[in-house]
């Protein structure tokens, strides 16, 4: 190993330190102090109860961790979104669970929780994924409720994906394990089935206090909406459970009680680690954004035996493209080749640039996997499309769209991984968020923005540096270097991984070695969705 990786390796394992040390800080939630409390009302926490829930002895995986990350400052922060989301197993049925965690303003629901919250029944439908509800929430966060509560991308529109989802036939359990009112009452009811545990879970569409204020009449909640109340009375909810783990276990065995799914059919075979030691992705990947690297590598640490069957290999090379496995599951992966390559007439061509014959093989690529019904997986590490009149007059907005084209329409699932750079149009054509991947995720070391921070600061400054001269104000080279560091830096924080999961442009900011986990879970989860339509390009041209 050389200077050069063992740099590499040392700044890669810092990042993923600093990612293992921000985990641990938001797995507190809303603080020891309100955990302590939690425990003290004998309730679990939302963490423990999924713990408790998913089988132990097999993989997990957590959607959102980041989500609301350094936003809401100004109301105390909520951290994770105030909901923990996973998919795991239980009782051997791969699920995904939902938990409120009260110990953040109560799990009261943030404009962030709404997103989360809908990300997962999003999951839950493109995968036909059983999703169990477990409820312990006050409601609207009032102080942003303008940013909660009407629009159709808020609040309401997760009951309108319970009713939707009964209708598809997706398994859907809510177990009420604290508070549950107001609108938010709607969600365990309008699931499947629904649990309360005594004493500590209770429903109404207004409590004590607003229902002495509105109609005049004194009751305390229990009696107004207790477990009690709703499992003999009303008949609101279906279970009643002495605790939490009594609730938990109902959940276990009506899970174990579900019949077997229709499969998409997706091809697996046993699964083998790569021959490459996958440890040494630290030092493959540069230090700096800008430098050069073989994405090659990169693939033969993450894929079964090490084995890539490359498709077109020595055409179109800022893309690769090929057929592997990866634990078991066939793939078809699209990849941002990171080195300089010498393109079919002789020029040098820059390494993460696409250029247009890189697209013209990239959409062939992409029918033949949906042809074939195999997963597709994007390694993302692209600075965009080539620019300049050459590319221009060659047509590379054409040979783009045609790419943009294919994976827009693509109906086998697709899976993103954020490398390293996700500029502009080239996180569009490699399957960014907008594209419905069904997972995605981004390495400690990736960056998603609009360009660079170094090109973007570049080019604000010429605009604000314009503006003051127009006023008549003198620029010094001092002032114009304070200014562009100033732009730079808040660039930069925005081009961070944290800033984009913590707005779940992103599912996760994962260890790189957990890349094979999550593709596997993924696809195993769209394995319980058949595809129902044909692939069709529609209209392009050629």
């Amino acid at each position: 190993m050389d200077l050069t990786f063992n740099k590499n390796e040392d700044h890669n394992k810092l990042l993923l330190s600093d990612l293992r040390k921000k985990l641990t800080q938001i797995k507190l939630g809303g603080g020891t102090k309100g955990i302590e409390k939690h425990h003290a009302k004998g309730k679990m926490t939302a963490r423990e109860r999924i713990a408790y829930l998913l089988d132990e002895k097999k993989p997990s995986i957590e959607i959102g961790a980041f989500a609301g990350d350094g936003m809401y400052k100004e109301h105390g922060g909520c951290p994770s979104g105030g909901v923990v989301v996973k998919i795991g197993y239980v009782k051997g049925k791969q699920c995904i669970v939902v938990a409120n965690d009260a110990t953040v303003k109560a799990g009261a629901w943030f404009p962030i929780t709404g997103k989360k919250n809908l990300r997962a029944q999003e999951i839950s439908i493109e995968n036909r994924l059983p999703i169990i509800y477990l409820v312990d929430s006050a409601g609207v966060y009032l102080p942003m409720q303008d940013e909660i509560f009407p629009d159709k991308e808020h609040f309401g529109r997760i009951f309108r994906n319970n009713a939707v989802m009964s209708s598809m036939g997706i398994t859907q359990i809510a177990a009420v394990m604290g508070s549950c009112v107001a609108g938010g009452a709607y969600l365990p009811i309008m699931s499947d089935e629904a649990l309360i545990v005594d004493k500590t879970g209770s429903i109404f569409l207004a409590g004590s206090y607003l229902v002495k204020a509105a109609i005049g009449e004194t009751i305390d909640n229990e009696t107004l909406g207790g477990a009690t109340t709703h499992c003999e009375i009303s008949g609101v909810t279906d279970y009643k459970a002495k605790d939490d783990k009594d609730a938990l276990d109902k959940i276990k065995n009506i899970v174990s009680k579900i019949g077997d799914y229709d499969k998409a059919g997706y091809n697996r075979e046993k699964s083998t680690p790569p021959k490459e030691k996958q440890e040494e992705i630290f030092g493959i990947i540069p230090k700096s954004r800008a430098e050069q690297y073989d994405m090659l590598e990169v693939i033969k640490r993450l894929v079964d035996d090490s084995e890539f069957e490359e498709y077109k290999e020595g055409y179109g090379k800022t893309i690769l493209t090929g057929y592997a496995r990866i634990d078991g599951w066939a793939v078809g992966i699209v990849a941002n080749q990171r080195k300089m390559v010498k393109s079919k007439k002789g020029e040098m061509q820059f390494g993460g640039v696409i250029y247009s014959d890189s697209a013209d093989k990239a959409t062939r690529f992409i029918a033949n996997c949906n042809q074939k019904k195999i997963p597709l997986v994007f390694l993302q590490d692209v600075t965009g499309f080539m620019v300049g009149s050459k590319s221009e007059h060659g047509g590379i907005i054409k040979d783009g769209a045609k790419m943009v084209n294919a994976v827009a329409n693509s109906v086998v699932p697709k899976f993103t991984i954020v490398i390293g750079n996700s500029y502009g149009a080239g996180n569009y054509a490699m399957c960014g968020k907008a594209y419905d991947p069904r997972l995605i995720v981004a390495w400690p070391s990736a960056e998603l923005a609009v360009m660079s921070g170094n090109s973007a600061a570049k080019v604000l400054l010429q605009i604000e540096t314009a503006s003051l001269k127009k006023k008549g104000e003198t620029i010094t080279p001092e002032v114009e270097q304070e200014l562009y560091d100033r732009i730079k830096a808040r660039y930069d924080e925005q081009i961070s991984p944290y800033y984009a999961a913590a707005r779940i442009w992103t599912d996760a900011i994962i260890d790189p070695l957990q890349t094979r986990t999550w593709i596997s879970m993924g696809i195993e989860a769209a394995n319980h969705a058949p595809i129902e339509k044909p692939f069709n390009l529609g209209v392009i041209q050629v």
